[in-house]
């Protein structure tokens, strides 16, 4: 069974407890610069009067309340969120003495921004970072009009790491949905190819089966008055080809229909992969149906990869129908090379040897395309002796073990 991997520890921990954490340490870190430390004349910088008065741990308290308020509301109301982070960064403040929105004061904002930017859609991460800088234009403005001096550059620079948050955030919200895209052609692209594997199949399944049928029903038309009995072989034969055809065309269109309605296709309904091991099988019920197939294996027979085995059975199967609606003869010879790194096809026949001409192309062409997508080589022509051959060499990897 797949079992999804656990997310990583920074990744399970919630939007709203980065954004707490980030206004502890911002507090932490202001308390520390407002003190003389070990080592230190003088504190970093010097405390306003209401730092350690009553009133101005009110205002802490209540700013803390806000921040901590809107990290749990991050998640649900973004928007408001950010509002009541951004009062709480006005409200610490105010306890500062200072000119301008500190760094520190609005840590825990730029955190929120970078989660709204990241996970929101766009017009949610513009609105919120339009109103982080419009707080901080509306701190400068206010304190301008009241005839206070004010910090230009610090609130420049607190503007520039608000920018900095949201585009960081909205560069990962674009990653994500270019990933999500990528997933989606990807999964498009498999179903394409699962489907065109699928055409590929009934192409090969039908037209062997219609070979077999066209076969069976000449040679009982031939005998119908002289041997009864052969032709009734033959009929059944006939009958059975197509049973078990409109078999296999019944299973795979039950599971394109599943797949079109969202549904993993149903086993049970899906005949296993066919493969060299079923080689025998087609050779009997074609030389059966009066086209001898002899089949020769050469080298250590040994387990191959299922498309590797899969699309090597396909090429023997196209060919031995080929060499039954086109080669006007009564037998051909495959022979199967299982080489040290590659496996190798071969089907010869003594017939008219014109498979290239006669035939529709498709095929060909599908036997090409298998051997293509496996990196082998194909080739297919007339024999300067006469009849046709088809070969085809496909590369084995050297890690699969004998059988």
């Amino acid at each position: 069974m797949h079992v999804t991997p656990p997310l990583p520890l920074l990744k399970r921990v919630p939007p709203g407890t980065w954004v707490a954490l980030a206004w502890c340490a911002s507090a932490v870190f202001t308390f520390l610069a407002r003190i003389r430390l070990p080592g230190e004349e003088t504190p970093d910088e010097l405390a306003a009067a209401q730092f350690y008065r009553w009133d101005g741990l009110v205002i802490l308290a209540l700013a803390t309340a806000l921040a901590l308020a809107g990290g749990r509301l991050l998640s649900r109301r973004p928007l408001t969120a950010l509002a009541m982070l951004l009062a709480a960064a006005g409200f610490a403040t105010m306890n500062l003495g200072v000119g301008a929105i500190q760094l520190t004061q609005f840590l825990a904002v730029d955190v929120a921004l970078y989660f709204i930017a990241a996970a929101r859609p766009r017009r949610t991460g513009v609105t919120a970072v339009s109103m982080a800088l419009g707080m901080l234009v509306a701190w400068l403005t206010v304190r301008l009009l009241s005839g206070w001096g004010i910090g230009a550059s610090a609130e420049l620079a607190v503007a520039m790491t608000a920018v900095v948050a949201w585009l960081l955030g909205d560069a990962s919200h674009r990653t994500r949905e270019y990933a999500e895209r990528l997933r989606l052609q990807a999964a498009t692209q498999a179903v394409t190819d699962e489907r065109l594997r699928i055409a590929r199949e009934m192409h090969d399944m039908v037209a062997h089966s219609i070979g077999i049928i066209a076969l069976q029903a000449g040679a009982a038309a031939r005998v119908v008055h002289t041997q009864p009995d052969a032709a009734r072989e033959a009929m059944t034969a006939v009958e059975t080809a197509g049973r078990e055809t409109l078999a296999g065309l019944r299973r795979m269109l039950v599971a394109l229909r599943q797949a079109d309605q969202g549904r993993a296709p149903d086993p049970s309904r899906l005949s296993p992969a066919e493969g060299l091991a079923d080689l025998d099988r087609l050779a009997a019920a074609t030389t059966a149906a009066g086209v001898s197939v002899q089949v020769t294996r050469q080298g250590e027979r040994r387990q191959l990869p299922s498309d590797i085995d899969l699309s090597a059975f396909r090429i023997i199967q196209e060919s031995i129908t080929n060499v039954v609606r086109h080669a006007g003869t009564t037998a051909c010879r495959v022979t199967i090379d299982y080489r040290d790194e590659e496996v190798a096809v071969d089907v010869t026949d003594d017939g008219r040897g014109r498979g290239s001409t006669i035939d529709t192309g498709f095929g060909l062409v599908g036997m090409r395309e298998r051997v293509a997508l496996l990196h082998g080589e194909f080739t297919a022509g007339p024999r300067p002796e006469g009849g046709f051959r088809v070969t085809a060499r496909l590369p084995v990897p050297v890690q699969v073990g004998a059988r």
